[in-house]
């Protein structure tokens, strides 16, 4: 069986839906994961914590487990060193995703640490940029397999 693709959710947006939704949009994280399962040609491993802990313990799982990683650590995306370390030890590859542009907003959103690592970044497509994502994984694991063969 394949690795799995981990789709990994940072603080707050188990609020989706009902969140800030001139921002956020009013589709919910379960509605999410759908889109994400219904474009996925792949196993997914989807995930969404508050607790910084536990997502950097989702990644150390990745890292054995997953092919690559899908991350939108929302508001971890500017303030955590510990994210940014652990994701530096993932081979595969990693999308950043958020859901608004983070670039059209206050200053303090322009700045995130995860963007140091990922191989990709999307940011402003609102909800349907997880399965943005999702297929560009994909693409990216299937591209990586192919250079692999001899």
């Amino acid at each position: 069986m394949a690795k799995p693709v981990y789709v990994i959710n940072g603080p707050n947006l188990n609020r989706l839906g009902k969140r800030e939704p001139e921002i956020y949009g009013t589709t919910t994280l379960a509605e999410i994961e759908a889109m994400c399962r219904d474009a996925a040609g792949m196993p997914i491993r989807f995930h969404q914590s508050n607790i910084e802990g536990q997502i950097i313990d989702w990644i150390h799982e990745a890292i054995d487990e997953g092919a690559g990683i899908i991350i939108n650590p929302a508001g971890y995306s500017f303030t955590s060193i510990a994210i940014l370390d652990a994701l530096k030890m993932f081979a595969g590859p990693i999308i950043e995703l958020h859901i608004s542009n983070i670039h059209k907003r206050e200053a303090h959103y322009h700045h995130s640490y995860v963007s140091k690592v990922a191989t990709a970044v999307i940011a402003g497509l609102g909800p349907h940029g997880y399965a943005v994502a999702v297929r560009a994984i994909a693409d990216l694991l299937a591209e990586a397999s192919k250079e692999a063969r001899p």
